[in-house]
């Protein structure tokens, strides 16, 4: 129930002091109430203070009651537990009569974690959450437009009415103006709706993208406290509960990309822009074909860039015949550009800037027949218009060399604003130089530019990538460099480590522009610096729960060392380790067991015994022999491996340490309690002393010794330090990190082991629905959720939803994990154990 105290008592306050300023001027005089101003302005100063410090008073919260990277898991604990990804534990309940059966996933051994602390009201409910006023981001809305009365009207009848959320979707050739066409009607809307926010949606990731951003708009204070899918997520929330917005998703490659946002319940307007007409009726859109400008607006269009400095009425005199002579032949050039606007704009462009007429530039198209029209497909290639205008335009700036160069950089990136900094990397030029050629490719309209990302069509881009050998500034050498050139500015302007949340906001700027890069470029062509890039993008991928692109980017970066720098180059080796962890998150034990195995091998003959890779290859090994339950191979592995540890790396070493947290769970899953918890509570201080409190590795030993106290029936000292931890990571690593979702799931186990049945259920409900949604349906940490809620329920004595939860538990645990998975042995004989 919303707390109604602090605005009663403020009213009350505001009140009063109106009623004794009104006695006190009736006393003194309105001759004397300008010599009282300083009096009454510090009254009205005190009581707002006053106010102000009763609200924040009453409101407060309650207290809580390179090389590549490295990847080296740890095992966490928590009986009944089972695998989990991040050093922490998950806890399987299996009710009476079923099995108990325990499973630990590894963290990965990465640099430091910085600390993330959350403002008071930074995740109040999306209900709470208002868009500051004029909240619009539209894209050159400002540039030349004309024509297109009907479609707007179209639009606008379309996309009128409030109520549930209503779909327009715009489809046409490439370059033809759709985008154009929903930036003007975005723009006329902004003082109709709020926010009016733009999202380049040419893939679900660049979509998820868009709504990250949105959220981070809406609550700036998020941008480094919560992972990008929950950000999207949040952001989908704050739309079904808000009305009066407007959302343009453009350049939808699929509908299928933006299916997922469409079918949830949202409340407001959504314009979509796509090339592709088919399919939006599934979506219930009303559907707009737009096709090219007819004559008349495309000559227009050509004047008012070509010659902005005419006056309105003689642009319509011309536009009735009398074109000026340096305005000749404008008729017959939109003609042999097929009234396309991207390519009329950059012929106009070319013309203002050369002070050439246009049929002076028809003439040099004509004299370059390979890169013409097709006359029985006009404007059915948008690309080749748009490389004959390139080229063109680029033979003007020869005396611009660093313009084609960006340029060909800019294609490897993606559609998205490109941050300026990836621009003034690994070029040979100052930055006064770069912004020059910018500002050149910005005049032709090739680039548009503003203080702090550049962005280029995805046509431009894509003929750009595209060799020509007729073509001086497509020569496929030039080409191949500018694409290593992407890759290393990219690689480097990484932040470090993947895991440090500070560095989570360039990560998602970056993304887009990496994803773009891979798709484009050739995996056989792929370069050692390629394999660094992708590791990289990997392992934030994975510490996101995007296991499965990240799986992709392994697989990738692995074949790439292989192939550019050798099978037993230890680069290679951390990639095969990497994408053997990647396995287990997933549940692949089998396979994560066999990559485990070869390349210890391997590291053992090429590094050596002692060398710490090795090490980190053994640890993981045990763990992975321990995620499949055999305990019985990964405890001698366990303790070889910490005693070389402590040999090689020293006592204190974070590796050392995760050594003995492994072990100590190791030894509570073959019941000997009191032995783990006497390690657990050493590493714990060694943690503490060496890492820090808040440290995640930290975070982790808390977490594994309130589980081991759990399993020694000692409830009363296992929940206060499930419930501090779950503070502490809420705190450090943001409300829907991974990690945090782990302690959330172990203090339910710990409440319902204590007889809160009904609280432990709560808590199972709301960390389901948060994995789902940050991790999917099918992560095995989200089956376990499901698992756990379903013995919630039997506990209660509520069978009607355990049974059904259970039984589609088991089918997906089969799905995805596997018949032999200890998961899903787990989960079939807590369903047959209901009879």
């Amino acid at each position: 129930m919303r707390r109604r105290v602090p605005v009663w008592a403020g009213s009350t306050v505001a009140a009063a002091a109106i009623i004794g300023l009104a006695i006190y001027l009736a006393w003194v005089g309105l001759d004397n109430a300008d010599k009282l101003a300083s009096v009454i302005g510090l009254f009205v100063a005190l009581a707002g203070l006053a106010v102000a410090a009763y609200r924040l008073t009453a409101s407060r919260p309650p207290a809580p009651g390179q090389g590549l990277q490295r990847l080296d898991g740890e095992s966490t604990v928590g009986q009944p537990s089972i695998a989990l990804q991040g050093s922490n534990a998950g806890i399987i309940s299996t009710g009476e009569g079923a099995t108990n059966v325990q499973l630990h996933a590894h963290a990965s051994e990465h640099g430091h974690v910085t600390q993330t602390v959350l403002p008071v009201d930074a995740l109040r409910p999306v209900t709470e959450v208002s868009a500051p006023p004029a909240m619009v981001n539209v894209p050159g809305h400002r540039q030349v437009f004309v024509g297109r009365g009907g479609e707007l009207a179209a639009l606008e009848a379309a996309l009128g009415a409030r109520g549930p959320v209503v779909v327009a979707a715009v489809h046409g050739l490439g370059g033809v103006g759709k985008s154009t066409l929903a930036a003007r009607y975005a723009a006329a809307q902004a003082g109709a709706w709020n926010p009016v926010w733009w999202i380049t949606a040419d893939t679900s990731e660049a979509v998820r993208a868009g709504l990250a951003a949105l959220m981070v708009a809406l609550q700036p204070e998020l941008a480094t406290a919560l992972p990008l899918e929950a950000l999207a997520e949040r952001a989908v929330g704050w739309l079904s509960a808000h009305e009066g917005w407007l959302l343009v998703l453009d350049d939808v490659v699929d509908p299928a990309d933006v299916r997922p946002l469409l079918e949830r319940t949202l409340a407001g307007q959504v314009l979509v822009t796509s090339r592709l007409g088919e399919g939006w009726h599934r979506l219930d859109a009303q559907v707009l074909r737009l096709d090219v400008l007819d004559e008349r607006e495309a000559v227009e269009l050509l004047i008012r860039i070509a010659a902005p400095a005419l006056p309105s009425d003689v642009v319509q005199a011309d536009l009735d015949g009398n074109l000026p002579e340096d305005l000749d032949g404008a008729v017959e050039l939109v003609r042999e550009l097929g009234y396309l606007p991207l390519a009329v704009e950059q012929a106009a462009a070319y013309l203002h800037q050369t002070r050439l007429t246009p049929r002076a530039y028809l003439g040099v198209l004509t004299d370059q027949p390979a890169v013409m029209y097709d006359r029985t497909a006009r404007g059915a290639d948008a690309e080749r218009a748009v490389a004959r205008l390139w080229r063109l335009t680029l033979d003007r700036l020869t005396d611009v060399p660093l313009a084609g160069q960006l340029l060909r950089l800019l294609a490897w990136y993606g559609a998205e604003p490109i941050p300026g900094t990836l621009l003034l990397e690994g070029l040979e030029a100052t930055a006064p130089e770069v912004q020059q050629a910018l500002g050149d490719l910005a005049a032709y309209n090739m680039i548009s530019l503003d203080s702090a990302v550049v962005t280029v069509h995805r046509l431009v881009q894509a003929v750009a990538r595209t060799p020509d050998p007729d073509d001086p500034h497509r020569q496929a050498v030039d080409i191949d460099t500018a694409r290593d050139q992407a890759t290393h500015v990219l690689s480097g302007a990484l932040p470090q480590p993947p895991s440090d949340p500070a560095g989570w906001p360039v990560w998602r700027a970056l993304l887009p522009h990496i994803e773009a890069l891979a798709a484009h470029a050739s995996p056989a062509i792929d370069t050692a610096t390629t394999a660094l890039l992708l590791n990289e993008a990997g392992v934030f991928l994975k510490n996101q729960g995007a296991i499965a692109r990240a799986i992709g980017y392994y697989k990738r970066a692995r074949m790439a060392c292989e192939r550019a720098l050798g099978a037993d180059h230890p680069h290679t080796l951390i990639s095969r380790n990497n994408l053997a962890v990647a396995y287990e998150a997933t549940g692949d034990v089998g396979r994560a067991i066999s990559l485990f195995e070869a390349t210890l091998a391997d590291r053992e003959r090429v590094l050596g015994t002692d060398h710490p890779d090795t090490l980190t290859s053994r640890n993981n090994l045990a763990a992975a022999y321990e995620a499949a339950g055999d305990v019985g191979r990964a405890i001698p592995l366990y303790e070889a491996t910490l005693a070389d540890r402590e040999r090689v790396l020293g006592g204190d070493h974070p590796h050392t340490l995760i050594s003995r947290n492994n072990l100590a769970v190791a030894y509570e899953a073959t019941g000997d309690v009191g032995r783990a918890i006497s390690l657990f509570e050493a590493t714990l201080a060694d943690r503490e002393r060496v890492l820090g409190g808040d440290h995640p590795h930290t975070l982790s030993s808390r977490n594994n010794l309130a589980a081991a106290y759990k399993r020694a029936g000692d409830v009363g000292r296992a929940i206060p330090l499930y419930e501090a931890t779950l503070a502490d990571c809420e705190r450090v690593l943001g409300t829907d990190h991974p990690d945090t979702l782990i302690s959330r799931n172990n203090l339910a186990v710990a409440y319902g082991s204590a007889g809160d049945v009904g609280r432990a259920i709560l808590l199972y409900e709301a960390t389901l629905a948060d994995r789902e949604r940050v991790l999917g349906t099918d992560h095995p940490d989200t089956l376990i959720s499901r698992n756990n809620l379903a013995a919630a329920y039997k506990r209660a004595g509520d069978v009607g939803r355990a049974i059904p939860l259970y039984e589609a538990t088991l089918a997906d645990c089969e799905r995805v994990l596997g018949t032999d998975h200890p998961l899903t042995k787990t989960v079939r004989a807590n369903l047959s154990a209901l009879g």
